[in-house]
């Protein structure tokens, strides 16, 4: 009979396992073993199995791991608050936590920015570009004048950041997201 291990080797910077056959002496009832003795082998052989995959699932268990791995990258994280940063800069004096104290049917919710036809990310960043009704535009070359923020414009990307954040907060019912300052 014979036994199988699996041992990891590394050789310079390349790694393998190299399943090793074993022979071990078959053990005969006559010589004193019973089926316990057997069965004693059995479990033998499953534990020394077990002590040599034991590693490597646990290494692939740890690689794959949420906690390891977050859903979330740093960059998206970062872009969350540059947009919180930016909504709070430019948004919150009408839009407080997604609602609107101009006109209560225009808020950032997703019942109304879909009721509105305001759903996608495209649509935002041209309502916030170029305004609309009462809420006026931000972009660089907003037109009419009148329509317009008096106060500082924001850049094509700014703008589309914000959109972003907009979205997602509507899509996570406006969750509240501590800003570290700007």
């Amino acid at each position: 009979m014979s036994v199988f291990s699996m041992t990891p080797t590394c050789v310079g910077k390349s790694c393998s396992i190299k399943f090793l056959a074993t022979p071990t002496k078959k053990r005969n009832v006559y010589e004193g073993d019973n089926q316990i003795g057997e069965k004693k082998n059995k479990y033998s052989y499953e534990v020394k199995l077990l002590k040599n995959l034991a590693p490597p699932l646990m290494t692939a268990l740890i690689a794959f791991s949420p906690i390891v791995n977050p859903p979330v990258s740093v960059g998206q994280t970062i872009d969350v608050q540059k947009g919180a940063a930016l909504f709070n800069k430019a948004c919150i004096g009408c839009h407080y936590a997604g609602g609107n104290i101009i006109q209560p049917g225009a808020t950032l919710f997703l019942k109304d920015l879909e009721r509105n036809g305001v759903d996608t990310e495209e649509e935002i960043y041209r309502l916030t570009y170029y305004g609309k009704g009462r809420m006026p535009g931000f972009g660089q070359n907003c037109t009419p004048r009148g329509q317009c923020t008096f106060g500082p414009r924001l850049q094509d990307d700014e703008i589309k950041l914000l959109a972003e954040f907009v979205k997602s907060q509507a899509d996570q019912g406006w969750p509240k997201i501590e800003n570290s300052g700007d």
